[in-house]
């Protein structure tokens, strides 16, 4: 089981922030990443409730359907579908807190690479790239 926990501190407000974060067909902006598309909009909003993103890095693609959201404090996902492996995702959640001027970024993910045998070892290397992916997300919003 991998289990990623990344908090950063943002010198920007809050709905720029939440905006970076829900916009599903910019990821591509974000270093490592190099497909984002939304797939289906959102019930109430386009990148909101409901809506299904695909976000691409090499030969690893996710297919995250938005299950909570809740402008600009919350928003929580689902991988529905992944390659080149299956994955079993349990959490996904971005929280956004406002500390004076600043925003508290908390995104916490988990779940299981479903490959036998190896599954352990490469949830451990999950862990470890999804932690800096995430952390150099949050950077790249910072220096915008």
């Amino acid at each position: 089981m991998f289990h990623i926990h990344v908090e950063r501190t943002i010198a920007k407000d809050i709905d720029t922030v939440f905006e970076a974060l829900s916009d599903h067909a910019a990821y591509d902006r974000f270093p490592g990443v190099d497909k984002s598309l939304l797939i289906e909009q959102g019930t109430d909003e386009k990148n909101g409730k409901g809506a299904l993103r695909v976000i691409g890095a090499g030969a690893l693609e996710l297919h995250e359907r938005i299950t909570q959201f809740e402008r600009p404090v919350r928003m929580h996902y689902h991988i529905e579908k992944s390659r080149p492996f299956p994955l079993d995702h349990r959490r996904g959640e971005i929280t956004l807190q406002r500390v004076g001027d600043s925003t508290r970024v908390i995104w916490i993910s988990s779940g299981h690479i479903k490959v036998p045998l190896a599954g352990h070892i490469l949830d451990r290397l999950a862990g470890k790239q999804f932690s800096r992916a995430f952390a150099s997300v949050l950077r790249t919003i910072e220096k915008r």
